[in-house]
């Protein structure tokens, strides 16, 4: 009771999986490195979670990263990290499979696997500690956490968990030194280990070549694929967190991938192709969850919901069997144009939420850089059916800092949201004498090019330019400004203006496109204290300033310096399946503003990703698509 939440580390949620330790089990722990109420939210743990205690020769448990106070006390007490399920020390389970979601958890990876009491460096693993393996987005440029993992899983890690289990039963039933095994597993798809590689470097400056140094290692690791969703099962019963999760309700996925092409959105290249469930899939699997765990929100959950062929038919029979006894059902994520409206306004009846668009930028221009296909008239259609269907609520998403960005391109954000306010103002809206005044946030964040992406040779504008651009928008969204470095959020003229700090996103930069360098800049933000970097309340930037400078690492060498199409990048032996080249080309075509039509209603775009993952795009049949 000394802690904070202190159900945060109880075992006995409803639905939890126990299973006897039976030596001849393999043994997985899961450790999502954040505290329980954010880790409990993630559709990846679950999965592997559930496909994993499927198996009768397996077993799998949970553990997160304990706040402050419970460290504190482990480290007062000598007690060391231990998993959900069983209280067993995590150091007595076959393999500690660690989810890689935001770069800005890297010292809480640091810190989970020292808590284990495990080397942080693998390098000093011996025979008898599991393997540390990570997987998720950041796996696609591990290289900043190379030195700390025996192994990383590049993609969907339902399609490649068996064969990782099997090679492990393998390896044990003929015996074998931990070196024999990590050979075996590399050989296996979308398995990277990097000690197997080599790694060069101009003196103080780029990586010049990546080489395996063993036979068992490919020269470039290709993702491993779900080819077809209906076959991964959804959890009927997936386990209910003892305390309110971060978002605390039933989830469905209905979709994997998005071929829109936002040419700064990594999860849009390395999650293709696109792969969609049968509606009435979805449906079913809503029913058995509810059934089982009492939630009273449904999500049917993608990156871009309102895409999902039979989303209209399935909201409207997810409402009619599940309305009446209150429970909601919410789409995540909304397009800009008056057909997510539609939808959003078939379930608005049940709960009454805010609606959220995302620009991104506040001119046509910039928004073709991007290939972000939204217009002006998109949105002030949009706001203006969400208006005259009742919501008072609005949120609009923009980033600051967009490759070929001018001052004009970010006082026209003021210009927009001004419009969207005139749109709710008009005449012919409904009774505007008994409506509230428009409650409208703009959100802002400063562009972190990524990995994978069309933007990842761009440079990532300086902290304080960053700052300079945030107060443009501000003072053009208000009027008037207090200027760069004030208080996070005001409210001004009846608009809240929030933004993230641009100290953090330069930190995620440098650590989204490091090299293996960045590990001592980690190691040593890590042992001066830094935790949760992710949360602004304890993110801690002077800490940073301080690793950096004894790791001999420039940050602006990897945040800020724009990159020749020929560099040799950090994870350039890594691929997504989609190719370097159609990066190369999108980025041409993102400096001369032309758009990259969405490829599932238009001729192939040339990406590469269905040849390299032998997995094409797979669309729920239906009558017509929106």
């Amino acid at each position: 009771m000394r802690v904070a939440r202190p159900a945060r580390y109880l075992n006995g949620e409803p639905n939890a999986i126990h299973k006897a330790h039976d030596p001849d089990l393999v043994k997985f722990v899961l450790a999502y490195p954040d505290v329980y109420d954010v880790g409990m939210s993630n559709l990846g743990l679950r999965l592997l979670y559930h496909t994993l205690n499927a198996r009768e020769d397996a077993l799998c448990e949970r553990v997160f990263s304990p706040w402050p106070d419970m460290e504190a006390e482990m480290r007062r007490l000598g007690l060391r990290l231990f998993a959900l399920e069983s209280g067993r020390p995590v150091a007595e389970f076959d393999f500690l499979g660690i989810s890689l979601q935001y770069e800005l958890t890297y010292t809480n990876v640091l810190n989970l696997i020292d808590l284990a009491g495990l080397p942080l460096l693998a390098a000093e693993r011996s025979d008898g500690d599991p393997l540390v393996i990570g997987g998720g987005p950041c796996a696609f440029n591990p290289e900043p956490l190379a030195p700390f993992f025996d192994l990383f899983f590049l993609g969907e890690a339902e399609e490649g968990i068996g064969a990782i289990t099997d090679a492990y039963l393998a390896w044990r039933g003929r015996g074998g030194a931990r070196i024999e095994l990590l050979e075996l597993l590399a050989g296996l798809p979308g398995v990277y280990v990097p000690s197997f590689y080599d790694v060069s470097y101009e003196p103080r400056g780029p990586v010049t070549a990546i080489r395996p140094n063993r036979p068992a290692a490919p020269v470039r690791v290709t993702k491993r694929v779900v080819a077809d969703l209906g076959r991964q099962p959804i959890p009927s019963a997936p386990v209910v967190p003892l305390i309110e999760a971060v978002h605390d309700r039933a989830v469905i996925e209905v979709m994997r991938g998005c071929a829109r092409g936002c040419r700064f959105c990594q999860a849009g290249m390395i999650y293709r192709p696109v792969r969609e469930r049968e509606g009435g899939e979805a449906v079913a699997a809503a029913r058995r969850i509810l059934a089982s765990t009492g939630y009273e929100e449904v999500s049917l959950t993608s990156l871009s919901t309102c895409d999902w062929g039979p989303v209209a038919g399935a909201l409207r029979d997810l409402v009619a069997e599940h309305g009446a006894r209150g429970v909601a059902v919410s789409l995540p994520s909304l397009r800009t144009d008056t057909f997510a409206v539609e939808l959003a306004s078939k379930i608005q009846e049940v709960r009454k939420t805010g609606l959220t668009f995302a620009p991104e930028a506040g001119t046509a221009r910039l928004r073709a850089v991007i290939n972000k296909g939204v217009t002006r008239e998109n949105l002030l259609l949009a706001a203006g059916a969400a208006f005259r269907a009742g919501w008072d609520r609005l949120k609009l998403y923009y980033m600051v800092g967009l490759p070929t960005e001018t001052d004009t391109d970010l006082e026209e954000i003021g210009e927009e949201a001004a419009e969207v306010r005139r749109v709710y103002e008009a005449r012919g809206v409904g009774n505007m004498v008994a409506r509230r005044p428009l409650a409208m946030t703009v959100s802002l964040a400063t562009f972190i090019p990524k990995a994978h992406t069309p933007f990842q040779w761009e440079a990532q504008v300086a902290v304080e330019e960053a700052k300079r651009r945030l107060f443009l928008v501000r003072q053009a969204l208000t009027g008037h400004a207090d200027g760069p470095g004030r208080s996070k959020r005001r409210r001004w003229s009846g608009v809240k203006v929030d933004w993230h700090s641009p100290e953090m996103s330069r930190l995620e930069a440098v650590l989204a496109r490091g090299d293996r360098r960045v590990h001592l800049a980690i190691l040593e933000a890590w042992k001066l204290g830094s935790r949760f970097d992710g949360w602004s309340e304890s993110f801690n930037g002077e800490l940073w300033d301080k690793a950096f400078q004894v790791a001999g690492i420039d940050p602006g060498f990897y945040a800020n310096r724009e990159r020749s199409l020929d560099e040799v990048l950090p994870w350039s032996h890594l691929s997504s399946g989609v190719e370097t080249s159609f990066l190369a080309s999108e980025l041409e075509r993102a400096r001369a503003g032309e758009p990259t039509p969405d490829c599932r209603w238009s001729p192939c775009s040339g990406c590469g990703v269905c040849e390299a993952t032998g997995v094409e795009s797979r669309l729920a049949q239906v009558e017509a698509r929106p």
